[in-house]
């Protein structure tokens, strides 16, 4: 592994830096309290090329690296999490599944939307009944007399969905077969029989709309399969496994404002004539806080690399990576965030500072994407050979 970045890489980097500074770090407290979407930054982070940044730029990308998406994310996470994670599904979970996945059609027209800022798109895999048991699918699709799908049942807690144009669904296609009678489709929720619920009242990342949505004899032109019928599941657990160094990104974006804000706190903030810097409580503190945070962008780093070599290899492995870097990650963040609130006391609690902010919106970290348990039994799995 190179520790050092490219002039591409370290570019994308600034681009988002600035863009994350003068843009949206101004308006996150605002909109995280009116829990309203930022649809104009997003517009305008398409056109940086930020909403594909490892999509080719035949269809409208920045045909970059994951490392580059990692150094992005966490720029944009450092300033909001909330709008890192739409920048998160529209890259991981939307773009990387039909890139991987799709006909030339597909790519052309629904990344190509995604990645320039024209569309949002959305990743709908979680019911009401199934979440970590993402194989206990109700929604079914089922042919019509056209060769067409029409697909019935509900999905929770979507990333986007109040605003998406096009999401990624899946879908029992086969009943009775578990995991192998699951498909992939490409819905555009403009058409008639998709309905999205109203917005999720979450704890944190609360400018990213969250719905439930529901499917009533949808229709899905057949040409919007993704991938072969019977492999959704496979296609699903893929597009997870890019999505969790999403989410180790965003974790660790977070944790490093907290971090720094607590730095500076500790400089700044004066008790018994002296900056609370210098007592040892506070200083073990921001050594622990440190190393944590350090733990977590090097694996997180070390999983973009491992997606890098195994999309060049062709061999497609990267998932253990990504699950230490998000279990990680993630566990890093919500300690950071805890501490950080904790060295600022009283200020800490208060929503004139952001660290409040940054404590509620690290939690989420550890639950999607597959929860910390989840993680821990991916990991294990590898490790052991044993299910």
């Amino acid at each position: 592994m190179d520790f050092r970045f490219t002039e591409e890489q370290l570019s994308i980097q600034a681009i988002a830096r600035d863009f994350a500074q003068r843009r949206i770090a101004p308006v996150a407290a605002e909109l995280d309290a009116k829990g309203e979407f930022p649809l104009d930054n997003i517009r305008e982070m398409g056109q940086l090329g930020l909403m594909g940044i490892e999509v080719p730029e035949a269809y409208g990308g920045a045909g970059m690296d994951p490392i580059a998406y990692v150094l992005a994310m966490i720029e944009i996470a450092a300033a909001d999490a909330a709008t890192s994670t739409i920048m998160s599904v529209n890259n991981s979970l939307f773009c990387n599944g039909i890139l991987k996945h799709g006909t030339e059609a597909q790519k052309q027209t629904y990344v190509r939307a995604i990645a320039t800022g024209e569309a949002i798109g959305a990743y709908a895999l979680t019911e009401p009944q199934s979440g970590s048991d993402a194989s206990a699918m109700h929604t079914r699709a089922s042919r019509n007399d056209d060769g067409d799908w029409v697909i019935n049942g509900k999905k929770s807690w979507i990333t986007s969905g109040p605003v998406a144009r096009y999401l990624v669904l899946f879908a029992l296609t086969t009943p009775g077969v578990g995991a192998r009678g699951v498909s992939a489709f490409i819905i555009d929720t403009q058409k008639p029989g998709f309905h999205a619920g109203k917005t999720e009242p979450k704890l944190g990342i609360r400018a990213s709309a969250t719905c439930e949505i529901e499917l009533s004899d949808y229709v899905c032109p057949k040409e919007n399969l993704l991938g072969e019928e019977g492999k959704g599941f496979a296609i699903a657990m893929g597009v997870l496994d890019a999505g969790r160094i999403g989410i180790a990104s965003q974790a660790v974006g977070i944790a490093r404002a907290a971090y720094e804000a607590s730095l500076q706190w500790s400089r700044d903030r004066k008790a018994f004539g002296q900056p609370i810097g210098s007592f040892q409580m506070t200083q073990a503190k921001i050594a622990d806080m440190k190393c944590k945070l350090d733990a977590a962008w090097l694996l997180t780093l070390r999983a973009a690399w491992a997606k890098g070599e195994a999309e060049r290899s062709g061999s497609g492995r990267f998932g253990t990576e990504a699950s230490i870097a998000k279990l990680t990650a993630s566990e890093a963040a919500m300690w950071i965030t805890h501490q950080a609130v904790q060295i600022h006391g009283g200020m800490g609690y208060s929503k004139e500072m952001p660290l409040e902010r940054y404590f509620r919106d690290a939690k989420i970290t550890e639950i999607y994407e597959g929860t910390s348990e989840i993680q821990r039994l991916v990991i294990a799995r590898a490790e052991t050979g044993l299910r």
